[in-house]
This record gives C-alpha cells, sequence and structure tokens, in this order.
C-alpha cells in the first residue's frame, strides 16, 4: 500500500508547480490559442486578388480566385441549397448594407474556431496534465482525443444527411408560376441561411458529445450504467425535447436529431457497463474503505 502511494506521489511530483508557475503556464496557452484564433481568423477575411496571385504563383502555373477563405466556406454551407435549386435557378439576398459584412465576419469566427479547436484542445491539455497522475492521464487522453471527432461526426451528419431532407422539405411549399397566380419562390436571407446552418451543425455536433460527457461521469462515480438504465425514459424524453428547441420547426430534422442521440445514450450505457460494470463493483469498494 504504501509502495502505491509512494509511486503515485512520485507521478504527481513530476508536474508538480507553484501556483505562480501554474499562472504564468496558464497565460502561455491562453496567450497561443488567441494569438493562434486572431490569425486565421483574419487569414480567413483576406482577399486574394487575381494580380497578387499571378505574382507568387505565376512559376507553377497556379491562379487562386479572387475569394476568401470565408467565401469558400460559404460557398460550401450553401451547396445543399444550391444542388436544389440549380435546375429552376434562384439566388440569395441581403437587405442590409451591413449584412454581407456581418456574415463574413461569422463564417470568419466559425471558420478559425473549427481550425484552432484541436490546438485549443491541446493547449488545455497541455496546461491540466502535469497536475495529474500518470494513470489519470492515460485515462482522460482518450476522452480529450474524442471530443473533436464526435463533433466532426455530428457536423457531417446534419451537412450530409439532415440538411438536404430538411431544406427539400421547406423548398416544397414554393408554388410555381401558372394562369391566374403569381409564383412563390425562396429568395434567402444569406445571414438567416447562415444562421439556421450553423445552429444546426452545433447542435448535432454538441449532442454527439453525450457518450463523453456519460463516461466521463460514469469514470469518478456520479452516475452507473445501471442508474442510466433506469432514467432511459426521462433521457428519451429530454432527447426531443431538445431536438425541438434546437431544430427548425419541421418533423424531419427533429426526429434526425433525436435519434442519434438516443443511440448514443443506449450506447454510452453498454460502454460505461463494460469499462466499468453496473456501480455495484464501486459501491462494494466505497463501503469497504468506509469501514476501515
Amino acid at each position: 500500500m504504501n509502495k502505491i502511494i509512494s509511486k503515485k506521489d512520485e507521478d504527481l511530483e513530476e508536474g508538480q508547480m507553484s501556483l505562480m508557475d501554474h499562472l504564468v503556464e496558464l497565460r502561455t496557452r491562453v496567450i497561443i490559442s488567441v494569438i493562434l484564433f486572431i490569425v486565421l481568423f483574419f487569414l480567413c477575411l483576406i482577399k486574394v486578388t487575381s494580380g497578387f496571385s499571378d505574382l507568387i504563383f505565376s512559376f507553377i502555373g497556379f491562379k487562386i480566385p479572387p475569394y476568401s477563405i470565408a467565401d469558400n466556406v460559404y460557398f460550401f454551407l450553401q451547396k445543399p441549397l444550391a444542388d436544389l435549386i440549380a435546375e429552376r435557378g434562384g439566388r440569395m439576398i441581403f437587405t442590409g448594407l451591413h449584412e454581407g459584412f456581418f456574415t463574413q465576419i461569422k463564417v470568419a469566427f466559425f471558420t478559425s474556431i473549427s481550425i484552432s479547436l484541436p490546438i485549443i484542445l491541446i493547449q488545455i491539455w497541455k496546461f491540466i496534465a502535469p497536475g495529474l497522475y500518470k494513470n489519470e492521464r492515460n485515462a482522460f487522453l482518450p476522452f480529450m482525443i474524442a471530443t473533436p471527432f464526435l463533433f466532426i461526426l455530428g457536423a457531417a451528419m446534419v451537412y450530409y444527411m439532415v440538411i438536404p431532407l430538411a431544406w427539400q422539405f421547406f423548398l416544397s411549399f414554393e408554388i410555381l408560376p401558372s394562369e391566374g397566380a403569381l409564383p412563390i419562390e425562396v429568395e434567402p436571407r444569406i445571414s438567416e441561411y447562415l444562421s439556421l446552418t450553423m445552429r444546426l451543425m452545433f447542435a448535432f455536433g454538441l449532442s454527439f458529445e453525450l457518450p463523453i460527457v456519460l463516461l466521463l461521469l460514469a469514470k469518478v462515480g456520479i452516475v452507473t450504467a445501471k442508474g442510466l438504465a433506469e432514467k432511459r425514459r426521462y433521457a428519451i424524453l429530454i432527447s426531443f425535447v431538445a431536438a425541438a428547441i434546437l431544430t427548425p420547426p419541421d418533423v424531419i430534422s427533429q426526429i434526425m436529431l433525436a435519434t442519434p442521440i438516443i443511440i448514443l445514450y443506449e450506447g454510452s450505457i453498454i460502454t460505461a457497463r463494460i469499462l466499468y460494470g453496473n456501480g455495484d463493483i464501486i459501491n462494494n469498494d466505497e463501503n469497504k474503505n468506509n469501514k476501515n
């Protein structure tokens, strides 16, 4: 027992730091994250002119179109809608003089956050890792790696599966021109389209983080697989309520968000049962420790 305690003390002392050292380390990590975000943010807004591209890339015969990274990201986000209305033609509009500019700012912010998120998570890990035991570092590292992967998986699902179906449903309310009736066609504003698309992507991305949260809670003993299974009916209800709040008011997108949440919840129960049991072992260990 003493050997185990001394071993843990040695692991902790390897990264032991004073309060001032912790503050300096925190400042360093924050500065790195902020500088990275600011640099990426402005890079996303820079429009490369054809003259500049001819000057820089003429030696390889490569030309960059006069679009910024934010422009190309917006083209990517609007592609599901563009594919649906490509046959009849269509356009997107902005009704305020400032709307186009602020839409660019939002896209640049969204893009820079997405690109810098893995680096920011690495900085967070480098800050908290010295204060953990070696076995704790080995236990939490997989969760840090899985976090951006699950977020990207959720965002990809909404982009490739949910958005095309939802947009097709909304476009079904258009009315074609006929004798005695004027056509009703959609001309979405760029700011509204961006806000709706980003809200869906963030909603699905965050929802896919559910296994990370539940497994962390199960690891520290706050929840158990048995307790999660007993609260299954409430989890299903909360899933549909959250889907109704986070998604547009159509049944398709609500079901397509609630269903993965329920599946991830069930997967978390199974994984927690495999890794940590039903919770009986933890309770027995706690009772033995209290007796001792």
